[in-house]
């Protein structure tokens, strides 16, 4: 089933590629290769949330926010493809950063919403990667949550 297949079937669509907030591009192809830029939560032009994980967003909105952040990478993905996301043959990487208090140590489950966004949208053999999922302090705009990716592509 292709790409575009899956996510109407998931009941997604594509938003335009969000526009660089600062000084960086959006993606970088290199050999087979694209890295896209960090993404944060933005739908309709407003962050679906804002705020430090847990206290003042709970883990299951800054998951939710996660998958929103894979949904707008997978929008610039398709612009990096030439519209094109079923020449992606790998997702092999993405970064997740979680805004969230010292204490506070499920990055990996708020990350989850990304990935598992991955495997519904490519298939297990396409979609499963590797990952990094980090807490920090605070990220732009003030979201709990900002995704990046490195993708590996065919043509």
């Amino acid at each position: 089933m292709s790409v575009y297949k899956r996510l109407a079937s998931l009941g997604l669509e594509l938003p335009p590629p969000p526009k660089p907030v600062a000084a960086y591009i959006p993606w970088v192809r290199t050999g087979n290769l694209i890295y896209t830029s960090g993404q944060v939560p933005i739908a309709g032009g407003k962050p679906l949330c804002v705020g430090i994980v847990p206290t003042e967003v709970p883990p299951d909105k800054a998951n939710a926010a996660a998958r929103l952040c894979a949904l707008n990478m997978l929008a610039v993905l398709h612009a990096a493809t030439g519209e094109d996301l079923d020449r992606v043959t790998r997702v092999v990487r993405l970064g997740v950063f979680v805004a969230c208090t010292p204490n506070f140590t499920a990055q990996p489950q708020v990350g989850n919403g990304a990935s598992e966004l991955m495997v519904e949208v490519f298939g297990e053999e396409i979609g499963r990667h590797a990952r990094s999922a980090v807490g920090c302090s605070a990220l732009p705009l003030g979201v709990p949550v900002e995704v990046d990716g490195v993708f590996e592509v065919r043509g």
